[in-house]
């Protein structure tokens, strides 16, 4: 590794671990806009899906993260927070972190909510210490094409990703690997 990069990918490092051993007395004072955000952005994304909208219908949890920052050149991160649903009920609070090298430039704002279709994929993200996005239930990402044939026939099991909201421009490849972990007990 050139010896430039690796104070950069340290400094990344700790940037990354400090974001997710933030205290979670200091998420529950923003419990509130985290599920006024969270529930805002499922409307928004009903609105404009209705794959989504029948998806929830069978779901046995909806996480959804409003909004995660995403930014780097050459090193890269991404952070946010969500809110899992069960029903209309909100049974917890997590954060998705991750980092990344390679060749990429930017900065980018999306969203995106997994619809857990059984409770088995739903017992797979609590039990896990912090989920790490690839390993576990079987992920779909939803676009545009495939959002238009879902039915609550054809999505059974695993978890269906959708993405939204996204603005700002991210290029570039790299290796990334996304982790979700609870920060707020139920």
């Amino acid at each position: 590794m050139i010896p430039g990069w690796t104070k950069s990918l340290s400094i990344l490092s700790v940037l990354i671990a400090s974001l997710t051993l933030i205290s979670p007395d200091s998420y529950a004072e923003s419990a509130a806009k985290m599920q006024r955000d969270a529930r805002n952005a499922l409307t928004d994304l009903y609105e404009k899906s209705p794959g989504a909208r029948s998806l929830a219908k069978n779901a046995a949890g909806i996480l959804v993260f409003p909004s995660i920052v995403k930014g780097g050149f050459v090193v890269g991160a991404q952070y946010g927070t969500g809110v899992l649903f069960k029903g209309d009920t909100v049974t917890g609070y997590y954060n998705t972190a991750s980092a990344s090298f390679g060749l990429q430039a930017g900065v980018q704002k999306f969203g995106y909510a997994l619809f857990f279709m059984t409770e088995d994929d739903l017992r797979w993200l609590k039990k896990s210490g912090g989920w790490e996005l690839g390993v576990g239930p079987n992920i779909t990402v939803v676009d545009q094409g495939l959002a238009a044939s879902l039915t609550t026939t054809t999505a059974q099991k695993g978890v269906y990703a959708f993405f939204f909201d996204q603005r700002g421009l991210m290029a570039g490849v790299g290796i990334q690997g996304t982790k979700i972990t609870r920060i707020i007990p139920d």
